[in-house]
């Protein structure tokens, strides 16, 4: 096997390139020599949970009528939801601490949690400034679209 002459000048300005352009890999060919050139990226795309809707307008009704199962499990005020399907992760890697705890106070814009969907994180983030009441998922748990995912009051 022939050995191959390196120039890490030549390495790195391919490298350059690379961030610049947004490319994620180069591979350049010359008679039986190939260098190829690549970086991992993890794309992230950022979310926020629609404003909730605004109460209706108080109105003299009848007494109400009784409340069906699958009404009664709607997403309470304050709640934030899956803004898609996939699994959640509260923390940023394995082993770190969450980026929110039920009591911590959080400012609309503020990371809490991220959901992997088709191998692509996406952070989700605070709808509105608030307390967190209630953690309503667990880590890596599966989640559908709309699924409520934790309280902010």
């Amino acid at each position: 096997m022939a050995s191959i002459d390196i120039d890490i000048a030549y390495i790195e300005k391919l490298a350059e390139l690379l961030e610049r352009t947004g490319l994620t890999e180069i591979e350049i060919g010359q008679g039986e020599t190939r260098l190829r050139v690549a970086r991992q990226i993890q794309a992230r795309l950022e979310y926020a949970s629609p404003p909730p809707a605004p109460p209706p307008a108080a109105a003299e009704a009848p007494a109400p009528a009784p409340v069906p199962e699958a009404a009664a499990e709607a997403p309470q005020a304050g709640a934030v939801t899956a803004p898609m399907v996939g699994t959640v992760y509260l923390a940023p890697e394995p082993g770190a601490d969450p980026f929110v705890r039920v009591g911590d106070r959080v400012q609309e814009g503020q990371t809490l949690l991220i959901i992997e969907a088709m191998k692509v994180m996406n952070t989700i983030r605070a709808p509105r400034a608030g307390t967190v009441t209630r953690i309503l998922v667990e880590n890596a748990q599966p989640v559908e679209f709309g699924e409520p995912l934790m309280v902010i009051e």
